[in-house]
């Protein structure tokens, strides 16, 4: 079945950002015709259009604002120009704005990423979730990104087909270095042999960073010498740099990711939310052990994995969970050893056969 397809999607980076990369790369290669709708991200774009799709400007803010009427009828008439024979909206905005403009006259599928009604304050995430019990009824089908964010979807009432699609990761971009190249990497980041925690992701409240700083004072009085390292850009990063934590060292935005996480000792996940997270996938996929808060997804991924879950926004367990892992070369390696194997059940490319099938059944089912 050959398909025309329009991705709906705000924000343009980070994990939902790949999410939308990977379905334009499988679905343009079975021949579907494309169309991406997002804010101008000049990546995104070259992305899109490098693989045969097209994009469409779609100039929407990350949060809800007073323009969310204006952002609603300027994605209304790109449905019109595109006319898609299915659209897919990504993520709380897109989700918002999306179905208000469509309302079911078109099958319409929606990835939450992380559920609009777990962050915010009482008021907001009371809205956001009557929002999503409303906005059901114009929802061929849910599409959940882990089995605990489905099932946070049943427990919130929210009426509607749920399938869970698990985030998935290319393993052969993500894999273990040899140790030659393992050390030149550490080499290349001055970081040496001291035991190295590695945090990949958005300076944002959601991702924790500024739990896991705080923390780090506490993980150098069992291991004086460890490192942390934080790759990523956003609104926090002057809040982390003023705090001037010995060993802590933000790293911007980066392109050799795949090679700093299999080059780190630990990669840490400090979320207060999330749906599936793409690092913690990545990690594994590179062989490196885990620590991790306990958010959605998480349990799934690392099923099987020596690795360490602690509570969300409790500092001293991750403290003591993450200074245990570095100061134990052992535990390093057993975690490695299972991480490889279980990352092999989040391949990318069975990945995308799940995806097209739902794709294509929104248009047969009535």
């Amino acid at each position: 079945m050959t398909l025309a397809v329009l991705h709906v999607s705000q924000p343009t980076t980070e994990g939902v950002g790949r999410h939308v990369r990977d379905a334009v790369a499988d679905q343009t290669a079975r021949g579907w015709r494309v169309t991406v709708a997002s804010p101008p991200d000049e990546e995104l774009v070259a992305y899109v259009r490098a693989r045969g799709a097209m994009h469409a400007p779609w100039s929407a803010r990350r949060t809800p604002s007073p323009r969310a009427l204006a952002e609603t009828r300027a994605l209304r008439r790109i449905v019109d120009v595109a006319d898609p024979d299915v659209v897919h909206l990504h993520s709380s905005k897109a989700g918002l704005a999306g179905r208000l403009a469509i309302r079911g006259l078109r099958p319409t599928l929606f990835t939450p990423h992380a559920w609009s009604f777990l962050h915010g304050g009482r008021t907001t995430r009371a809205l956001a979730l009557r929002w999503e019990r409303h906005a059901a009824r114009w929802t061929k089908t849910i599409i959940c990104v882990s089995e605990s964010e489905r099932a946070l979807g049943v427990d919130h009432r929210i009426d509607a087909t749920m399938i869970v699609v698990r985030n998935a990761v290319d393993l052969d971009r993500y894999a273990p270095l040899p140790d030659a190249r393992r050390r030149e990497v550490r080499g290349r980041i001055a970081v040496g042999d001291a035991p190295t925690a590695i945090c990949v992701g958005r300076l944002v409240e959601q991702k924790g960073q500024d739990l896991l700083v705080g923390a780090w004072p506490a993980v150098r009085s069992r291991v004086p010498d460890a490192q942390l390292l934080l790759v990523g850009e956003g609104p926090e990063r002057d809040a982390l740099l003023a705090r001037r934590v010995d060993g802590v060292h933000l790293l911007g935005a980066r392109t050799d990711v795949p090679e700093l996480l299999a080059a780190s000792d630990l990669a840490v996940l400090a979320s207060r939310w999330e749906g599936m997270s793409y690092v913690l996938l990545e990690a594994i996929a590179c062989g490196t052990a885990v620590v991790a808060t306990d958010v959605a997804g998480v349990r799934e991924v690392l099923e099987g994995v020596p690795s360490s879950v602690v509570p969300p926004d409790d500092a001293p367990a991750l403290a003591a969970a993450v200074a245990s892992t570095l100061a134990d070369p052992a535990v390093a390696r057993r975690a490695s050893e299972g991480a490889r194997a279980r990352a092999r059940a989040f391949d990318r490319r069975r990945w995308g056969e799940q995806l097209a099938a739902i794709t294509e059944a929104a248009v047969r089912t009535p």
